[in-house]
């Protein structure tokens, strides 16, 4: 099963259509760095950027962005921008406009299986920031985009087939929608998150409760 998770901006569901990336383990493994997928996010939403740039951005120094940006350009996620690059300052642009994971990598490996893990703990923790911070600039919206946003959250009862079924139409809808082209059309972001609830089933699928 393959699941969009990586951002585009961390994921994948908030970019143009476009190339999109089934990581090997070995560079999925790349990605479990927050900087590094934070980096890739910014360069799939907001374009190509130096690493002097995403430093700023980032508040790190230009030095460790220039290493994680080589880091990902080696295991092929982000190339040089050869239209903007000068010979003084090095662009980098994002090779592709998603990611999809195939969640049954580490079924027959632990240690695929923890890498997996790991790349998804760290794409939570971003999802995490990016909800802490659209709803301290709740505040600071016109009302109309106020009520155009949610945090909500659904129970119904499924097996892991109706589940999987859900989860297909969902992600039907969100690729389906047009973009909009209106003067107040801004970049909006989906995340979808769906998960048994926590404590309901075991390791060996038994029923915890």
């Amino acid at each position: 099963m393959f699941a969009n998770d990586s951002l585009q901006f961390y994921g994948e569901v908030m970019t143009e259509s476009g190339p999109t990336i089934t990581p090997t383990p070995h560079q999925l493994r790349a990605l479990t760095h927050p900087v590094r997928l934070r980096m890739l996010g910014l360069l799939r939403v907001d374009g190509p950027a130096t690493a002097t740039s995403l430093a700023t951005r980032l508040g790190l120094n230009s030095g460790a962005t220039s290493y994680h940006l080589r880091q990902l350009a080696q295991h092929g996620f982000v190339v040089d921008d050869a239209e903007r690059g000068n010979g003084r300052e090095r662009w980098w642009r994002a090779a592709h406009t998603s990611t999809r994971t195939d969640t049954g990598l580490g079924e027959s490996d632990e240690e695929v299986a923890d890498t997996l893990d790991a790349y998804l703990q760290t794409v939570v923790t971003i999802y995490t920031e990016w909800m802490q911070r659209a709803i301290e600039e709740r505040p600071l919206l016109p009302q109309a985009w106020r009520d155009a946003s949610t945090f909500s959250d659904w129970g119904p009862r499924l097996s892991p087939a109706s589940a999987q079924a859900l989860l297909d139409r969902i992600d039907e809808v969100i690729r389906d929608f047009p973009d909009d082209d209106a003067e107040d059309a801004e970049k909006y972001v989906l995340m979808v998150s769906g998960f048994v609830r926590p404590g309901r089933v075991g390791v060996e699928g038994e029923d915890a409760s």
